[in-house]
């Protein structure tokens, strides 16, 4: 069983106990983080509908933050006498997949009787009133 899940801007396929290097993720090492599955493949058959993904997760732990290695940046411009070197190193998450599985259902909340509705006071009646120009004056 493997996954193609959704990380950084990037796609990665994950099998169980996959670790791998992704872009930097605000978590701790050792906390357990989610990922978006954009296709599962199982023994049956390969799932890629949004709503049956959904109710599939991929769970990882995260190991540590690493930096990338370094690359070279180089720019030159021919017969101009231009040329700068720069490097960069990447921050990035060292993650674990530990599953790929159904996610968890959700229990939806009690019920709550509607106790209040049957003492629900009665609709007050609107009546009208009549202006002070309208009433008859006592002479």
């Amino acid at each position: 069983m493997y996954a193609v899940v959704k990380t950084g801007g990037k796609q990665l396929k994950v099998e169980p106990g996959t670790v791998a290097d992704v872009e930097l993720i605000d978590a701790k090492p050792g906390s357990k983080i989610t990922l978006t599955p954009l296709l599962v493949s199982k023994e049956g058959g390969i799932t890629t509908d949004a709503k049956a993904l959904e109710s599939i997760t991929v769970t990882a732990e995260v190991l540590e933050h690493v930096k990338g290695d370094k690359l070279l940046v180089f720019k030159f411009k021919k017969r101009k006498g231009y040329k700068r070197l720069n490097g960069h190193r990447q921050n990035l998450t060292r993650i674990r997949v530990t599953a790929i599985g159904d996610a968890p259902k959700k229990r939806a909340a009690p019920k709550k009787k509607a106790a209040a509705n049957k003492a629900a006071p009665a609709k007050a009646t609107v009546t009208s009133e009549a202006t002070p120009a309208e009433t008859p004056a006592d002479e």
